[in-house]
């Protein structure tokens, strides 16, 4: 039986962005952990739009070199005709869209989402009202950062007493990037999930690709997991 939940998902993109390697330049969006759940979500049959909080965004330099990235991607990525990269050249703003026409949140991510992302109201609330109407939300990597952020009616986070992943603390620690998100006086995924009262599970391996589904939310852990959070998404949504 078809889900009664509009099939039109939004992916949320950051809009921050900020030095991070000092080889490789800045963090930004994370492409892979868009365009994958972009293409599995088109491939499903749904109306996909992308949304940042101020309507703009930066590449995250690291997203765009091998191996995180295939000549395949790239190129999709590099043509401003694909429908990827024209609705990234003209993202939205949270005023411009009408929450309750969605039954799909996805945050995609990048280092940069930790900077943005436990602010942006105006996503948050886009989530939080798709969560309302019984539809799916979910975040891959450093998207986890919005979760804390997105309350129910009660006021207190979806997340609250669900499991749930994210980019491991290990994972920075090998990244070498600890240093710099305590610079930006911001949490890692691991400890703000288990502030906002979730229960963290971690993959075997920070570089895994492994996802977590409890109920309508469903969360994966790092670029490798784009794929496999999406059509987690896309299953939970299926059940609905």
């Amino acid at each position: 039986m078809p889900s009664s939940q509009p099939r039109r998902a939004v992916i949320s993109i950051t809009s921050a962005h900020a030095q991070l390697y000092p080889e490789n330049g800045e963090t930004g969006l994370f492409i892979t952990e868009a365009l994958h759940p972009f293409e599995i979500f088109r491939k499903a049959g749904f109306e996909v739009d992308l949304v940042s909080e101020n309507g703009k965004y930066v590449p995250d330099a690291l997203s765009m070199t091998k191996p995180w990235i295939t000549d395949e991607e790239l190129k999709v990525y590099n043509d401003r005709n694909s429908e990827f990269r024209s609705k990234l050249d003209n993202l939205l703003k949270p005023s411009d869209i009408d929450a309750s026409k969605y039954g799909l949140f996805f945050a995609s991510a990048g280092h940069a989402a930790l900077i943005d992302y436990p602010d942006a109201k105006g996503l948050q609330e886009i989530a939080a009202k798709i969560w309302e109407d019984g539809g799916i939300v979910s975040a891959v990597c450093h998207g986890g950062a919005i979760l804390p952020g997105i309350k129910d009616k009660s006021g207190k986070s979806i997340i609250n007493g669900r499991k749930v992943t994210g980019f491991t603390d290990r994972g920075e620690k090998e990244l070498g990037a600890l240093e710099e998100i305590q610079s930006w006086n911001r949490p890692t995924i691991e400890s703000s999930a288990k502030d906002a009262g979730a229960t963290y599970i971690s993959p075997d391996g920070p570089w895994d690709a492994y996802q977590v589904t409890d109920g309508r939310l469903v969360t994966g852990v790092n670029p490798q997991s784009a794929t496999v959070t999406a059509e987690a998404a896309v299953k939970a949504f299926e059940a609905l």
